[in-house]
């Protein structure tokens, strides 16, 4: 039943509707009596596609993922280990690897010399928060920060644990989280996407980014996620064509839109009408996103907050002034990918530059929403798809050494949305080999997102090919105690 009401409202369009009945202000109030929301523009959750599918009072409206592409090494940054400074170059025990599989780069070593990290850490924060000297502008912010450091998955390499943490399935053709939360919320803005993607690479290995991640798999192709370019044309062929005027589009797509109309009263294909949908979003963002990727008019408050790459397009200072410039404009969804963090070999070096290039800009977006009143309805989420083991790949010396994949343990953060500031949730053991307590599996993530923006995960489903399918597959649960329950009231309560 859910299925067809989504394509009912789907396949409803005011063209059609209004064509069918006529245009007359009598038809215009028939239309408005038989479906309020029908002429509106979708500017609040009760408007979207699916109408009030919101289970409960969110806590975000939005939310901004700064996935760090090819793990982030934990040890070097959010889980202090001084144990394995004592321990260095000595053997990891059987015990605690507890035969657990390697990857096909460290599965033949004939040793496995435990590393401590060449960072130091020190405390921030009423948390009390242990964060690296590679992360000093995030340090600043400890307070607003929920960092988990007890998430596990079950995949060791990187195309499957990627696609695990976007999709929640290690396989792909399934629709990635920002589809989903367009299929459940719809768009706040209807001059731009309810999903956007932004792209950045470092100075590391970096792994390959795909469109994949950012799929409808089998939601209506309307979710999908839209990439913006650091170029000229942030969307491409957006542009009219040399010597077609923007009226002479208008008139084009119209009679477009009329044509498709004929073909789907034909064959009643659903996809034809997400065409038309798509042609008219266009359009509209047409004017909208060229005046968002412009950073010129940003104040030198701003600039200096994001720093001076922020004003270098494509990259990851870039993108994340870019990305609070959409979510404030009602993007439901913004996805950076920053690439470089797979550090097999000379880790001090590349993580150093990676951390430089991530830490002031991440930080700025957390302040630079808070001071705009917008941080407590954003969701901002930072981290990759899984961790770094405790012991070096390959060679070890005090200034060179790497660490292979590692999915047993590994920490990310949140901040604003709903989260419980200034919180260090979970534990790993001494060794930071195992989680030691509060484990937080990639489903249970998943469905703590979902519960932020008011979504049940078990309730969120689309059925297809006889199987009723969610974002959290057959499990998750909400983080214990991630969430702020005073900000949930405070939502209730209309404050």
């Amino acid at each position: 039943m859910e299925k067809e009401v989504v394509e009912y409202r789907l396949n409803l369009n005011r063209r059609r509707f209004l064509s069918t009945l006529g245009v007359g202000f009598g038809s215009v109030a028939l239309g408005s009596l038989l479906m309020p929301d029908l002429l509106k523009s979708v500017n609040s959750p009760e408007e979207s596609l699916l109408n009030g599918v919101r289970h409960f009072a969110p806590k975000a409206k939005r939310i901004i993922y700064l996935f760090q592409n090819g793990a982030p090494s934990q040890l070097e940054l959010f889980d202090y280990k001084p144990k394995l400074k004592e321990l260095v170059g000595q053997e990891l025990p059987d015990s605690v690897r507890g035969g657990q599989r390697l990857t096909g780069m460290t599965a033949n070593q004939s040793s496995f010399p435990l590393v401590g990290s060449f960072a130091d850490f020190k405390q921030y924060g009423q948390s009390g928060a242990w964060i690296s000297d590679l992360m000093p502008y995030t340090a600043k912010i400890a307070d607003e920060l929920c960092i988990v450091r007890s998430m596990h998955t079950e995949a060791i390499n990187h195309d499957p644990a990627l696609t695990f943490f976007q999709t929640g399935a290690q396989q792909g053709n399934r629709p990635s989280m920002g589809s989903w939360l367009s299929y459940g919320l719809g768009s706040e803005n209807q001059n731009l996407p309810a999903f956007t993607v932004l792209l950045s690479r470092g100075i590391g290995n970096g792994q390959g980014v795909y469109s994949k991640l950012w799929t409808n798999g089998f939601l209506d192709s309307v979710h999908q996620g839209v990439q913006l370019s650091s170029g000229e044309d942030p969307v491409l062929y957006l542009k009219d064509p040399q010597g077609l005027s923007r009226e002479g589009r208008r008139v084009m797509l119209d009679h477009l839109g009329e044509l498709n109309q004929l073909s789907y009263e034909k064959f009643g294909d659903p996809e034809i009408n997400t065409k038309i949908q798509q042609y008219e979003m266009a359009y509209r963002m047409q004017t909208t996103v060229p005046e968002i990727m412009d950073l010129s008019k940003e104040p030198d408050s701003v600039i200096k907050l994001y720093g001076p790459d922020c004003l270098v397009p494509g990259t990851y200072a870039a993108n994340c002034l870019l990305a609070r410039k959409l979510s404030e404009s009602g993007v439901r969804f913004v996805q950076l990918y920053h690439q470089g963090w797979d550090q097999h070999g000379d880790l001090p070096y590349e993580i150093s530059h990676q951390a430089k290039d991530t830490d002031q800009a991440s930080a700025a977006l957390v302040m630079d929403l808070k001071q705009r009143g917008l941080l407590d309805e954003t969701l901002v989420i930072w981290g990759g798809e899984f961790g770094r083991t405790n012991y070096s790949q390959g060679r070890l010396t005090p200034e060179n050494y790497g660490r292979d994949h590692h999915p047993r343990c590994f920490s990310i953060w949140m901040a604003g949305g709903g989260v419980k500031p200034g919180l260090v949730y979970g534990e790993t053991d001494e060794l930071g080999y195992n989680v030691a307590k509060d484990p937080v599996h990639i489903h249970d993530f998943q469905a703590t997102v979902l519960h932020l923006m008011g979504l049940d995960h078990e309730k969120l489903i689309y059925k297809h090919l006889g199987r009723r399918f969610r974002l959290t597959d057959v499990s998750g649960q909400v983080i214990p105690g991630s969430v702020s329950y005073t900000h949930l009231r405070a939502h209730e309560t209309g404050r």
